[in-house]
């Protein structure tokens, strides 16, 4: 296969050596339905370097392509700029292979290598530390938490590059290498949904990370996250860094999410009268059964919600399941600055909202009512409070929301 597979050149002295996933459907409990890349990076310089390698099953995808630029023997340094198995999975056999005379990593990178693989000769490189490729330069920023505590970016000065890691991808399986050759509808829905899924967790550290790089002054032309495409056009990059910025910010919006799950449908009538009212506010609506739409479908719109709400049947005297494991899925998240409510119908316990309640309020989401429960089937007089409901949310909501 190395005559089939090829390296992409990026810019002058980078080309692009990684591999193509059309097939991943989930990626740690994150739905990937149109799959991945896992980007590898070779630099050309007087010192030939390899950052990040790619997920273990990938390992002769990625060698061919760099075969078809350098033989591997060449490779005088390796970066390892996050050591998440989908960067390093075939680290160890690259190392074998290549025998680079150096091989870096943040201090925390050299920890997690030396756990996962036994690896004991990673070089430690500081944040700030510059690296001299012969007659090309790397300067490394330790960006702990984005995602993982060992992850960094390097900045290749010459040709103005940063390679960002898990930063600025997304994970969306294409021949095109280039953020400008795919349509920007998909680059926003995959944008959206990779940050949701994956960063949202740490965004305080996004917003203090964009303001380092702002007041940096450091200049780049190209953006190569490790999934994805590259940025490499100025009206691309500032955009992505743009939503970065408006996502971290989390500012509520006029925007409600209502998540739910039924048994025998009574539930399903509450969350569709609480979305009438919702509309009747001039909220815009998102209306997600669980029985169509995934638990990241749901992270992925309550990234840009203002208002969440959440219906479950009693079972069991708990949780309807797919409904426990959205919200603990979101709980992790960590969302922010969310109104909210909760709602179900029940026999004779009605727990489920009690519990939606509780863990709505450990998420810090202000409720806007003590829950909303029916007994049984909801009649005309209990349909009508679903839609007072939904009213008092939009209502609540306009005061609140972003202008």
């Amino acid at each position: 296969m190395s005559d089939v597979f090829k390296a992409v050149q990026i810019s002058d002295h980078v080309w692009w050596v990684g591999a193509i996933d059309w097939t991943l459907q989930d990626f740690h409990g994150y739905a990937t339905p149109s799959g991945s890349t896992y980007n590898a990076y070779l630099i050309l310089g007087g010192k030939i370097t390899l950052v990040d390698t790619v997920k273990a099953p990938f390992r002769s995808e990625m060698l061919a392509r760099v075969m078809s630029v350098v033989e591997p023997r060449e490779i005088s340094y390796i970066i390892s700029n996050h050591s998440e198995m989908d960067h390093t999975g075939c680290l160890p056999e690259i190392i074998e292979l290549a025998k680079p005379e150096k091989v870096f990593a943040s201090a925390m990178g050299v920890k997690a290598l030396a756990d996962y693989y036994h690896l004991d000769k990673i070089t430690a490189v500081k944040d700030g530390e510059s690296l001299k490729l012969g007659d090309l330069t790397l300067t490394f920023t330790e960006t702990r938490m984005l995602h993982w505590p060992d992850s960094m970016f390097s900045y290749l000065e010459e040709d103005k590059l940063l390679f960002s890691q898990d930063a600025f991808g997304m994970h969306l399986a294409s021949r095109e290498r280039f953020a400008d050759e795919i349509a920007h509808g998909v680059l926003e829905s995959e944008a959206a949904r990779y940050y949701a899924n994956i960063l949202m967790p740490f965004s305080p550290r996004i917003t203090k990370l964009l303001e380092k790089v702002k007041t940096s002054g450091i200049p780049f032309d190209l953006i190569a996250p490790d999934h994805g495409p590259v940025w490499r056009r100025e009206q691309d990059r500032q955009w992505i860094l743009d939503r970065y910025g408006c996502w971290a910010a989390k500012k509520p919006t006029r925007k409600a999410v209502v998540v739910f799950d039924t048994m025998w449908g009574s539930t399903e009538k509450m969350a569709l009268a609480i979305c009438e009212g919702l509309a009747a506010g001039g909220t815009e609506v998102k209306y997600m059964p669980l029985r169509k739409y995934s638990r990241s479908d749901v992270a992925t719109e309550v990234l840009e919600a203002g208002a969440l709400l959440v219906g479950s049947p009693t079972l069991n005297d708990g949780l309807f399941p797919t409904v426990a494991d959205v919200l603990t899925y979101l709980k992790g998240l960590k969302p922010a600055n969310l109104i909210g409510a909760a709602f179900g119908s029940y026999g004779w316990n009605g727990t489920a909202v009690e519990e939606i309640k509780s863990i709505l309020t450990v998420m810090k989401v202000a409720l806007v009512s003590d829950g909303l429960k029916i007994r049984y089937l909801p009649d005309k007089t209990t349909i009508q409070e679903c839609y007072a409901l939904g009213l008092q949310t939009a209502h609540k909501l306009a005061e609140v929301a972003a202008p």
